[in-house]
């Protein structure tokens, strides 16, 4: 029986079969399926440890978050983020430098926990200024895995010692203000600037505040002077520093206190506790002070002068000296004034006030005067913040009221601001104020509002109407106006006008499209309406009025088709038996029209008249016609001579004169009021008209 044995050899698996050796001549003989069966089964257990193994590997966790920092001329320190580790994992760093000619490798592995994910380099191998990548590589048993290369520039990432702090002093002479020296970090680049950041802090607190300035790399004074602190404090102070084009800052030095110079000392809040009188009717008075917010912590004050006197008589003023709190006088049943001043080696406090009330006194305090009232809680010898608030003994009438002003006019609103008055002459606690606004003419209005607001807004006012308004600060004990102005409201208001404007400009854009539309849709209908036709005369009516003779006389050329061209041809008459007289209308109006188609009877007299075959000559006539003159004399007549009568002096052919003087004779008939050739009576109507003559030739009709 043989079996089937499996050993691993680096990543590779060999199976070798252990047992008997066959001989040489013997022979396979056929094997029952059962044992080919069990052969299966033997090689999957053998084979199944192995397949679990290889299931169950697992690669190292990629390095993330990889950081570098130069700690200046001694090493290059490199971290990450190394994951979860399930088994012995190694670390190399792979670095290439000298701006990518050079290449070198840092190992570490998990055996310790403290660098296990940090790897430095050190000198002579780093130079600045220089540009280095950095990877990292893990490597277990299962496999190996490498982090994404990075990118650095040393001058970014170099980080200094912190410098040395030697003095902190105040400077003679020079308030709130310490001269603070130290000295430069020994391991710092020469070539780069340096930029520092001070914190400081009273010794009594716990908040820091900072101030950041830079210096020059060839600046060999390391001082600065800090200014702007409290007389007579003791601060500490911290210094860091960085290379100006890193981000890394160096660790704080280590703290050093100062005290800033003395000075005068500030002045006192003073106040006091009044007892009752004793029997010899003096009363003890207990005087209390304490220094004002913002004093020095540490201010130094040798004693206190405190003198008094009583209101009505300065000649009994007493003076007292003490340097210890609080002070008990006696003092008698008047009022007096107590004052009182601190002093040191430097000057004297500006001096504080306080009035001591008289026994019968109703008030200690001045009626139509502001007092700020304070609550002090102490507790024993010690004081705390007091609770202050402002009150009047007595309250009166402001003694003016506020000034007003009007401000966003509109067309129903307008917007009332005033300003406060005066403590001075508020004489009490402003309660609230009341607007006062009335129309010309109309109802009066009031408005009241609260004293904290200085501004108010009236609506539903009228439209272009003048009112006057005025604004009345009240107190408890009553109110004054202020000063009375006046305003008009608008007649229209922004909104309105380009409402307006715009529905009139709309309206007229309608319009035009509209008009453009129809005349695309009519262009016919709307060339009418803009250029109406004008009447043609020869179209008119008028034939008719005369009957069948009159039209007679306009279709010539119906009857004188035949007639010579010659024989067309307009000639003045000789004699009064040949002139023709116009109808009643015609002579009223001054005018004569006399149409005369002619057919052009050769082919050179149509090129020459451009193809028409009608002519229409009319001819306007209203000096006197003289007989024996021919039409052509007429036309060249320079003289005009006055206007006495109308005639028409019209020469026909031979032919057709007995025909002409057969209409003439009718029409002399129905006009006989009307002779040729005699003066008429002249037309108002026409008084003004003036001589013309017109030839006007016919378009080329169908």
């Amino acid at each position: 029986m043989k079996v089937l044995v499996a050993r691993r050899s680096g990543s590779h698996l060999q199976f070798q079969h252990i047992g008997r050796p066959r001989p040489a001549d013997h022979k396979l003989s056929p094997q029952p399926s059962c044992v080919n069966l069990g052969m299966m089964w033997t090689w999957a257990l053998w084979l199944f440890p192995l397949l679990c193994k290889f299931s169950l590997a697992a690669l190292p966790a990629k390095p993330e978050n990889i950081s570098c920092v130069y700690y200046y001329r001694k090493n290059l320190t490199c971290t990450w983020s190394p994951g979860e580790e399930t088994s012995y994992t190694q670390y190399t760093v792979r670095r290439t430098y000298a701006y990518g000619k050079k290449h070198d490798n840092c190992t570490t592995n998990s055996s310790t926990s403290e660098n296990r994910a940090s790897c430095s380099f050190f000198l002579p191998r780093i130079t600045n200024p220089d540009n280095c990548t950095i990877e990292v590589e893990a490597q277990n048993a299962d496999g190996v895995i490498t982090s994404d290369m990075t990118y650095w520039h040393l001058e970014g990432i170099a980080k200094t010692e912190p410098p040395e702090i030697f003095s902190v002093k105040p400077v003679w002479g020079i308030k709130r203000m310490i001269h603070i020296e130290w000295i430069k970090p020994e391991l710092a680049p020469v070539s780069s600037n340096l930029k520092y950041t001070l914190q400081f802090r009273t010794v009594n607190s716990t908040s820091w505040m900072e101030v950041n300035f830079t210096k020059n790399r060839r600046d060999t004074d390391q001082t600065y002077n800090l200014t702007g602190l409290q007389a007579f404090t003791e601060y500490v102070i911290a210094l860091r520093c960085a290379v100006e084009e890193s981000k890394f800052w160096s660790d704080w030095s280590q703290e050093k206190m100062g005290t800033t110079e003395e000075e005068a000392p500030c002045g006192l809040e003073l106040w006091r506790v009044l007892k009752p009188a004793e029997a010899d009717g003096r009363r003890p008075v207990q005087l209390l002070w304490k220094k004002p917010r913002g004093a020095p912590v540490l201010e130094k004050i040798l004693g206190y002068n405190i003198w008094y006197f009583p209101e009505n008589n300065t000649n009994l003023t007493e003076t007292m000296n003490t340097t210890n709190q609080p002070l008990e006088l006696h003092l008698g049943g008047e009022s007096y004034w107590v004052s009182m001043i601190s002093y040191n080696s430097l000057g004297k406090s500006p001096v504080a006030t306080l009035r001591i009330p008289a026994i019968q006194e109703k008030y200690k305090l001045k009626p139509f005067w502001c007092y700020n009232i304070s609550v002090y809680p102490m507790l024993h010898d010690k004081v705390g913040e007091p609770y202050s608030i402002q009150a009047y003994a007595k309250e009166g009438v402001p003694s003016e009221g506020p000034e007003t002003k009007v401000e966003n006019i509109g067309v129903k609103t307008v917007t009332i601001t005033w300003k406060e008055i005066p403590k001075r002459q508020r004489k009490g606690i402003i309660c609230n104020y009341t607007i006062f606004y009335q129309a010309e003419g109309g109802k009066r209005f009031s408005k009241t509002v609260n004293s904290s607001i200085l501004q108010y807004s009236l609506e539903a006012l009228q439209r272009k109407t003048s009112y006057t308004v005025q604004v009345m600060a009240s107190t408890s004990a009553g109110g004054t106006n202020g000063t009375s102005i006046n305003f008009k409201t608008l007649s229209f208001s922004i909104f309105e006008i380009i409402l307006i404007t715009t529905l009139i400009a709309g309206g007229l854009l309608l319009l035009i499209i509209l008009t453009v539309a129809y005349g695309l849709k009519k262009p016919n209908k709307l060339a009418h309406l803009c250029w109406p036709s004008v009447p043609n005369p020869a179209e008119s009516s008028i034939a008719t009025w005369r009957g069948d003779d009159f039209q007679a006389k306009l279709n010539l050329k119906e009857s004188d088709d035949s007639v010579n061209t010659e024989n067309r041809i307009l000639k003045p008459c000789s004699t009064p038996s040949d002139k023709l007289v116009i109808d009643k209308l015609v002579v009223n109006f001054e005018t004569f029209l006399q149409e005369i188609s002619t057919d052009k009877a050769k082919t050179s007299q149509e090129n020459n008249l451009g193809g028409e075959k009608n002519e229409y000559v009319t001819y306007l006539v209203t000096p006197d016609c003289p007989l024996g003159k021919s039409f052509e004399e007429l036309l060249v007549s320079p003289e005009i001579p006055p206007r006495k009568s109308q005639c028409l002096c019209l020469r026909m052919p031979e032919e057709s004169c007995p025909e002409a003087k057969e209409q003439l004779l009718f029409s002399d008939q129905s006009l006989a009021p009307y002779h040729l050739c005699e003066e008429e009576v002249p037309n108002p109507y026409l008084k003004n008209s003036v001589t013309t003559r017109e030839f006007l030739v016919s378009k080329k009709l169908p």
